[in-house]
C-alpha cells in the first residue's frame, strides 16, 4: 500500500512574516484577523466608542509604518498588535485628560480684554501652518508631534512605531524644508516663532 504524501502545513508565522515584509495583502489579513481583538482592548479601556475606534486604526497604521521593528522570532504578531494597541489608548487617555485639563483652565480665566489679536503672530501661525501642509506626510506628521503636542523624539518613535532614528531623520529634512522655504520666501518680516527654532 502506498502512502499518501502530504504537502507540509505552511509556517504558523507566515502571516507575520508576510507583514514585516511590507505585504499589502497580509495588512488586510492582519486586520480582518486581529482588528476586533484591538479593538475589544480598545473598547474595554476608552468609554467612548469612536475613541476605541480611533485608536485601533492608529495601532494598525503604526504597526505598518514601524513592520520593519518587529521581529516575529521574538514574539506573535497579535501580542506586537496588542502592546501598539495599549500605548494607542493611553495616548488617548493622556490625551483626553489634557484636553479637560486645558478646558477646565481656559473656563477659569477671565474674560481676556476686547483687544483685536496680533496681525504678526496670526500671519506667522497660518504662514507655518501652509508651510508644513507642503511637506511630506511623514515628516510633517512627526514635526506636528514634535510642536504642537511637545513630544520627544523618543515620544513620537513610541506613539508612532517608526524608528527613533527614521524619527529623527524626518525631522531633520522637515526643518532644513521649512528654513529654506521661510529664507527664500521671506515668509515673514519679523523673527521666527519660537516653536520652530529647534528640536529635542
Amino acid at each position: 500500500m502506498t502512502a499518501v504524501r502530504q504537502e507540509p502545513d505552511p509556517p504558523a508565522d507566515d502571516l507575520a512574516v508576510r507583514f514585516r515584509a511590507g505585504d499589502e495583502a497580509a495588512l488586510r489579513e492582519a486586520y480582518d484577523r486581529y482588528g476586533r481583538a484591538v479593538l475589544h482592548l480598545a473598547t474595554s479601556m476608552l468609554a467612548n466608542g469612536s475613541d476605541a475606534e480611533d485608536a485601533t486604526q492608529a495601532t494598525f497604521v503604526a504597526a505598518w509604518l514601524g513592520r520593519d521593528t518587529y521581529d516575529p522570532a521574538k514574539g506573535s504578531l497579535i501580542g506586537w498588535l496588542l502592546g501598539i494597541g495599549r500605548r494607542k489608548v493611553i495616548d488617548r487617555i493622556r490625551a483626553s485628560a489634557r484636553e479637560t485639563r486645558v478646558v477646565g483652565t481656559v473656563r477659569q480665566l477671565p474674560a481676556p480684554a476686547p483687544t483685536g489679536p496680533d496681525p504678526d503672530r496670526v500671519v506667522d501661525r497660518l504662514v507655518i501652518a501652509d508651510e508644513l501642509a507642503r511637506l511630506p506626510d511623514d515628516q510633517r506628521q512627526m514635526l506636528e508631534l514634535a510642536f504642537y503636542d511637545d513630544l520627544t523624539h523618543q515620544q513620537i518613535a513610541t506613539v508612532t512605531g517608526v524608528p527613533l532614528g527614521t524619527v529623527k531623520s524626518h525631522i531633520r529634512r522637515g526643518m532644513a524644508s521649512l528654513k529654506r522655504r521661510w529664507e527664500v520666501d521671506g515668509a515673514a518680516p519679523g523673527p521666527r516663532p519660537a516653536g520652530l527654532s529647534g528640536t529635542r
